[in-house]
């Protein structure tokens, strides 16, 4: 009786001791497989934090882009109006663009030089280079070209002048039709010639005119 309840004294022992071993392993394990979770959640966590600063710059560096653009656009509407203030300019001589004075000269036996100067504000070129000139409305008082002179084209601005020389009469007989004006325009077509006085009655037969220039020496009128 005493050798069986020795036996089973022995077999609780050896229970008690499996159950304590087994205890201890649980106990060895569970802190590593704590720490192997906390390793993983790591990574997940940090990813969306870097994702949100990537979002910072971009978002910074549109909103310089559309400031850069803007910038740009209002220094290219500027120039544009810079541009756009430039009206008239570059644009033909009419003659109701023009100032006329007329002066009698006594070279090559005597001539009508006329000088022409833009009006006020007025920026224009002369692109024809020899006026219209008649004494008159008959054909008899159209004055020829005789190709002197001559700068093609001609700017007239502010103080700036062109010449033009006129010689009435180029026969040496007495006869011919006298006139106290001349008629000019900057082309033949123009549809407001001016008509100016003389300073002296012109007898005239044959007239010549030469081209227009910016110096006056090139305009006194001779047939060549």
């Amino acid at each position: 009786m005493r050798s069986r309840l020795v036996a089973r004294s022995t077999r609780l022992v050896l229970a008690a001791a499996t159950v304590t071993a087994l205890a201890a392993t649980a106990t060895a394990c569970g802190p590593e497989d704590t720490a192997d979770t906390g390793s993983s959640a790591a990574p997940s966590t940090t990813a969306p934090s870097a994702g949100s600063s990537s979002d910072t710059p971009s978002a910074s560096g549109t909103k310089s882009s559309g400031s850069d653009a803007s910038s740009t656009s209002a220094k290219s509407d500027s120039g544009d109006s810079g541009s756009g203030s430039k009206s008239g300019y570059g644009q033909s001589c009419g003659t109701n663009d023009l100032d006329f004075t007329v002066t009698a000269e006594s070279q090559a036996g005597g001539y009508y030089l006329v000088t022409a100067k833009a009006k006020s504000g007025i920026t224009c070129y002369l692109d024809v280079n020899t006026p219209s000139v008649s004494f008159g409305s008959g054909a008899d008082g159209v004055a020829s070209p005789v190709g002197q002179g001559g700068e093609d084209p001609i700017k007239l601005t502010g103080s700036a002048v062109a010449y033009t020389g006129i010689n009435p009469k180029t026969t040496e007989s007495d006869g011919g039709k006298e006139f106290e004006n001349v008629i000019i325009a900057t082309t033949e077509d123009d549809p407001d010639p001016a008509e100016l006085a003389l300073p002296d009655t012109a007898t005239v037969d044959k007239p010549i005119v030469t081209n227009w220039s910016t110096n006056r020496n090139e305009t006194v009128p001779r047939i060549i």
